[in-house]
């Protein structure tokens, strides 16, 4: 259980309300301020509009920015309509600029600008700036709140440089050194900085190989790099070498879980539909292509089994194991797909690698196969006294399920190497193509075989 000194989160909690309740500023303050802000978010939320009320009342601009920057967007857009403007914008200029870049890029231009202008200027222009970048760039997710040092500086001067920016940095666990342009050419860690003698050079304990991204790299990019170097922020800079932005390692899980739900929207063909906060009208209209180009290729599916209408009738049994097809078909392309996909998107399969995992996929496809099919020649002769329609079936399974890997595996690939997001290869999309596949080789080894089985 979560305890703060001698009481439980609850108790704290229930006191905290209490003083809310009696309108006890004084010993509101003392209690929700002792809270973590993702604490003092929660407590906020529960309350209705003229509880909130008292909240702005009670605790300053910059101590309410703490618990704005942890709310959702649709949270941030009703909270912005409760505030007085000076009040707001008080408490944008106490956000990191990334931050409030982020929430002024899903509100329209108009108020947007009317925020801006409200603003400080110098905080105002280094929100502008981020909102100058195209979206989904490093620029555009980079904060503006970062210690840069000078390599001629001593190790006493940055500590009291720290003392000084600091507070309004967003990270100090990497200090990076720039030259008199503004160039990165350097970086020092926290660590290196204070177990360094006070008057020791920067140049002479910095890191000269400094990993950067550019201000123009995806986002994607920038999350597989900083994943892959296990950092707590990374340096952006310009096509001329100048540090202008730090990305942090919160700010890439802002960016994981954007792609993920992204991605996530792909592959269930649900793109833009997620949030739950849209209407029905809404989330039909983003789901509607998809449902109607599934069920066009539905009627393939239709299609194929119409035109073994014969077969079917010769032996009507046939038509108890399409579902079976079907279903197994979809199932290991999925599978496929997302071992694919997730490959793509965390960077462990790249082009050099396209080969192997086709093969490993194709591979498992075939195991997949011979463990069902032979699962079906056991239990098949039992429930239909027929070892010929075991056969008709296992082999038409192994068959299938071998494809089905590859095409699961095979089209996000295609799809990747023309510069197009993978997770597009959706896996309703995926698992129609097999069951398309699937009954042809299905009923194409019956209809070969008819004459084989014998009739009840």
């Amino acid at each position: 259980m979560v305890r703060l000194n001698d009481q439980t989160r609850e108790e704290y909690t229930n006191n905290v309300l209490q003083a809310l309740y009696n309108q006890d500023g004084q010993l509101f303050r003392e209690t929700f301020l002792e809270l973590h802000p993702t604490d003092q978010k929660e407590i906020f939320l529960s309350l209705g509009m003229r509880e909130r009320t008292y909240i702005y009342q009670y605790i300053t601009p910059s101590e309410f920015a703490e618990i704005f920057q942890g709310l959702e967007v649709n949270e941030q857009k009703q909270c912005v309509l409760e505030l007085e403007e000076t009040y707001a914008a008080e408490m944008f200029n106490n956000m990191y600029a990334d931050d409030v870049a982020a929430f002024l890029g899903e509100i329209k231009n108009i108020k947007a600008e009317k925020i801006l202008s409200a603003m400080d200027t110098k905080d105002a222009a280094s929100v502008k700036e981020l909102l100058a970048y195209s979206p989904g760039t490093a620029g555009a997710i980079m904060t503006k709140e970062f210690i840069a040092i000078k390599a001629t500086d001593t190790a006493s001067d940055v500590i009291e440089q720290l003392r000084e920016e600091g507070p309004d940095a967003e990270t100090i666990y990497y200090l990076y050194v720039i030259d008199m342009e503004h160039v990165l050419v350097g970086v020092v860690s926290i660590r290196d900085l204070i177990i360094a003698p006070s008057t020791e050079i920067i140049k002479n304990i910095m890191s000269t190989r400094v990993v950067s991204v550019s201000v123009t790299d995806d986002q994607e990019e920038v999350t597989k790099m900083i994943r892959k170097y296990d950092f707590l922020a990374a340096p952006v800079i310009t096509v001329n070498g100048k540090l202008v932005g730090i990305i942090t390692v919160d700010d890439v899980m802002d960016v994981v879980e954007e792609e993920t739900e992204e991605d996530f929207g792909e592959i269930s063909a649900a793109r833009g539909s997620l949030d739950t906060t849209i209407s029905s009208f809404t989330a039909a209209k983003k789901r509607a292509p998809w449902i109607i180009m599934l069920m066009f290729l539905g009627l393939i599916t239709a299609e194929v089994i119409g035109q073994f209408e014969e077969t079917l009738e010769a032996y009507i049994l046939l038509a108890v194991f399409i579902p079976l097809i079907m279903d197994s078909a979809g199932n290991t392309g999925t599978q496929a797909l997302a071992v694919v996909v997730r490959g793509l998107a965390v960077g462990t399969v790249d082009r050099s690698s396209f080969g192997k995992m086709l093969k490993r996929e194709f591979g498992t496809g075939i195991m997949l196969g011979i463990m069902c099919a032979i699962t079906l020649f056991i239990i098949v002769p039992i429930m239909h006294g027929s070892f010929m329609l075991a056969g008709i079936v296992g082999v038409s399974l192994f068959l299938t399920l071998s494809i089905a890997t590859m095409v699961g595996a095979t089209i996000p690939l295609l799809i990747n190497k023309l510069k197009i997001d993978p997770a597009v290869a959706s896996g309703p999309f995926i698992t129609t193509i097999n069951d398309i596949l699937g009954l042809l080789i299905y009923f194409s080894i019956a209809t070969a075989l008819l004459q084989y089985i014998p009739q009840h």
